[in-house]
């Protein structure tokens, strides 16, 4: 098979989004996945599902590299879904920065290389930061951080970058909070707001720069075939919120008020160590995406809760 996309992470919310894209429009896409089968049930049509773990540096799944027109690598274990302890750290980093190092040298030993590696990362690269009129508008090309999350972000993306040697184009792509009813803060927010006792997590002072699920699977597909993309990418709505504000206009959206806020201890008592990372944010522009002229669909945050709460997406 040659011309095939590959996509690890295609089960999670955005990859099973992109894959189902990517099916539709007739491209030959091949998904890596813990589970074949459970990949095949969410996302039908693919042209072939390939067990792969972000712990599997090498196997049969390296000849589906070979003559592939390009590799979504979405795969990481999920960051603040557990109580951080020292193992659960551990499996985050490892998970990212293994298998990003894996996935180039398949490419490096392949004899058709792919033309388009489009690599995860995060906003989490510029750091952490307590209060959003605090914060400095963050570009591309901000400084790291340098703190736990920024050192992942900062080593994850450093193994993606020996692919362009190889002369594939490399699209690092820092996705801010994406936004969906599907997983993520937006769900887990949702729940306490239904019920009536909503509001913000921690101060509300923290900044969120945010981007609905749609725009994010567009930035991926657009990565894909611009020959003008490359380097690292700021994938977030241009208009960053307070939290405050996030879980106002959320409030808003579901017709609920926002009165009760989460205080910082019992995130840390859920979160441990990550409710540091859990009541921070950053506030980050998408400068690289407006000066490519891309069309965000879902630019404002009103308007982008309430489309998602609607088609439930």
């Amino acid at each position: 098979m040659e011309g095939h996309i590959v996509i690890t992470g295609a089960t999670g919310v955005i990859g099973s989004e992109v894959a189902r894209r990517l099916v539709k429009s007739g491209r030959k896409v091949v998904l890596f996945a813990r589970s074949p089968q459970a990949a095949e049930a969410k996302v039908p049509g693919a042209a072939g599902y390939i067990r792969w773990d972000s712990d599997m540096t090498t196997g049969e799944w390296t000849a589906s590299i070979n003559g592939a027109y390009a590799v979504i690598h979405l795969a990481g274990r999920p960051l603040l879904e557990a109580r951080w302890n020292e193992q659960h750290k551990v499996a985050c980093y490892d998970s990212r920065i293994d298998s990003t190092r894996a996935l180039v040298a398949a490419m490096a030993s392949a004899a058709v290389k792919p033309q388009v590696f489009v690599s995860s990362s995060a906003i989490g690269y510029y750091g952490s930061f307590e209060r959003c009129e605090d914060t400095l508008l963050l570009t591309e090309t901000a400084a790291p951080g340098k703190d736990f999350l920024a050192k992942i972000c900062f080593d994850w993306e450093k193994e993606a970058i020996p692919a362009e040697k190889l002369g594939i184009r490399v699209v690092r792509l820092r996705t801010g909070i994406v936004l969906s009813t599907k997983g993520g803060m937006l769900q887990k927010m949702m729940t306490p707001f239904s019920y009536f006792i909503g509001g913000p997590v921690g101060s509300g002072d923290q900044c969120l720069s945010w981007i609905h699920l749609d725009d994010e699977v567009s930035i991926i597909l657009e990565a894909l075939g611009n020959p003008a993309w490359s380097g690292p990418v700021n994938a977030v709505s241009p208009e960053p919120v307070s939290m405050k504000t996030f879980a106002d206009t959320l409030g808003s959206v579901m017709h609920r008020p926002s009165l009760l806020p989460v205080p910082k201890l019992a995130v840390q008592i859920l979160m441990g160590e990550g409710a540091e990372y859990a009541v921070k944010g950053q506030k980050v522009i998408p400068e690289f995406l407006n000066t490519h002229n891309f069309h965000f669909e879902r630019p404002q945050l009103h308007d982008a809760l309430d489309d998602l709460i609607a088609r439930g997406i």
